[in-house]
């Protein structure tokens, strides 16, 4: 697999250009998060250089940043590879989504409002068409925005950051599961989330949020197993 031009996530526009590693970074955080980057492919420095055209110093700090992420491994010889879960890591990443994503619904809940849940509501549409289109990258963007778009309303950076880098260590293994099994075996629990927002219940928010990632990641764990 090679690595594209246009997986990158969007990066904040403060007026001023990126500088060219951090433009990198987003680059190859989002083949990796989308599962562009397959589990145990190697990939290599002098490779990437070429794919996005740019410098081998950029790259070089990119690929820093996401071994420090836990979203690659290095190889040796120049080269990385985005790391292949193992069960027991999916039972270590299990718990601590559980954990960690279940807290910021709860916090989300207390701050966010109605103009924002309408924003969110129109995020788990769109992730509604990319279910019933089966359209995997469609499914894993938009479920990712619904995610992030919550979080964001936390107020808890710390949280959240440590969410996101979850993330980057599971997304590859389930657009590889998604791909396999389609997106319609996928639960969605979002429309439980949409209501504990609307009723501003904290607790049922996070309980909805404690399903939808235990489901979620069940799925990905039977998906491992199967090819294990």
């Amino acid at each position: 697999m090679t690595t594209t031009k246009n997986a990158s996530l969007p990066v904040p526009d403060s007026g001023a250009k990126a500088p060219a590693h951090e433009t990198v970074y987003q680059t190859l955080r989002g083949q990796i998060l989308f599962g562009e980057l397959a589990p145990g492919q190697a990939v290599t420095i002098q490779g990437l250089t070429e794919a996005l055209n740019v410098g081998m110093t950029p790259v070089r700090e990119a690929i820093r940043r996401l071994i420090s992420d836990g979203a690659l491994v290095f190889q040796g010889n120049r080269r990385v590879s985005v790391p292949v879960l193992r069960l027991e890591d999916l039972d270590e990443l299990s718990y601590a989504r559980k954990t960690i994503e279940c807290e910021l619904a709860r916090r989300a809940t207390l701050r966010i409002t109605a103009e924002h849940i309408a924003v969110l509501t129109r995020i788990d549409d769109a992730l509604d068409r990319a279910i019933s289109a089966g359209d995997v990258a469609g499914y894993l963007a938009q479920n990712y925005a619904f995610h992030t778009a919550l979080y964001q309303h936390a107020r808890a950076p710390i949280l959240t950051d440590l969410a996101d880098r979850m993330w980057l260590r599971f997304g590859p293994s389930l657009r590889v599961v998604c791909g396999r099994l389609g997106t319609q075996s996928f639960p969605d629990r979002h429309k439980d989330i949409l209501d504990a927002l609307r009723k501003a219940d904290p607790e049922l928010a996070a309980l909805a949020m404690e399903r939808d990632v235990m489901q979620g990641m069940e799925q990905v764990s039977q998906g491992i197993a199967a090819v294990s």
